[in-house]
């Protein structure tokens, strides 16, 4: 039986994912301009006038996107870890990892892009992009804080995340082995600030013992607020 349906188009995300993934490899000679996004989007079997429908803003709205496409492809390899066998650390580590990756073969596309978002303009944008992908790392890790806790973990994972990039984007060891390491060392780093932060805590707590005197809701104050008269 003849119909005359006719074919159904791509969803708006899988076309753009096609073209910033073709343009990637014009985007090492090119720039992330919209010359390299409308050869990206011949390659990837539409017309030029598909990439500047899909990006309107050029560069950056590209970028934004190719960092998203990142993320996902990240949490389907995080997806497909035993996660839950893992520690903490190697979770985090795993997360990174999976994003680096994938963007392996388009290292050079990731180094343009640092240059477009190193602009004072586009800080913003810097700013967000690495905000999504830290905080994709912690909850696929399982992290289910919602106190300050939350915006700590994020913040330094923020720091040890660009810091393993730009070491990334220089290594040239066999199979990035030295930015495994590096990242190993930084996150190792990070894990040991909430051991001394309880310290600290514990040390604040003891003062009031020690200086005889009582101050509501540290050590002594809760002991004294709590103990039976006599």
């Amino acid at each position: 039986m003849m119909t005359n349906a006719k074919p159904s188009k791509p969803p708006r995300d899988e076309i753009k994912d096609a073209i910033v993934l073709a343009a990637s490899p014009h985007v090492a000679f090119d720039g992330w301009g919209m010359d390299a996004l409308e050869r990206g989007a011949r390659d990837g079997g539409f017309d030029a006038n598909t990439a500047k429908r899909m990006f309107p803003e050029g560069a950056v709205d590209a970028i934004k996107h190719f960092a998203n496409l990142s993320d996902r492809e990240m949490l389907k390899k995080m997806d497909a870890m035993d996660i839950s066998s893992m520690r903490i650390r190697d979770r985090i580590i795993a997360g990174v990892r999976a994003r680096l990756e994938f963007l392996t073969p388009h290292r050079e596309a990731v180094r343009a892009g640092l240059g477009v978002l190193a602009s004072p303009l586009h800080g913003a944008a810097m700013a967000k992009i690495t905000a999504s992908t830290v905080d994709a790392i912690w909850n696929a890790a399982g992290d289910k804080s919602n106190d300050f806790n939350w915006y700590t973990k994020r913040g330094l994972l923020a720091a040890v995340y660009s810091a393993t990039v730009l070491y990334w984007l220089a290594d040239e060891s066999e199979g990035y082995a030295d930015t495994w390491d590096f990242l190993a060392r930084r996150i190792d780093d990070v894990l040991k600030i909430p051991p001394m932060k309880a310290k600290l805590e514990k040390a604040i707590a003891d003062l009031p013992r020690r200086f005889g005197f009582v101050l509501p809701g540290f050590g002594a104050a809760s002991n004294e607020t709590n103990r039976k008269p006599t």
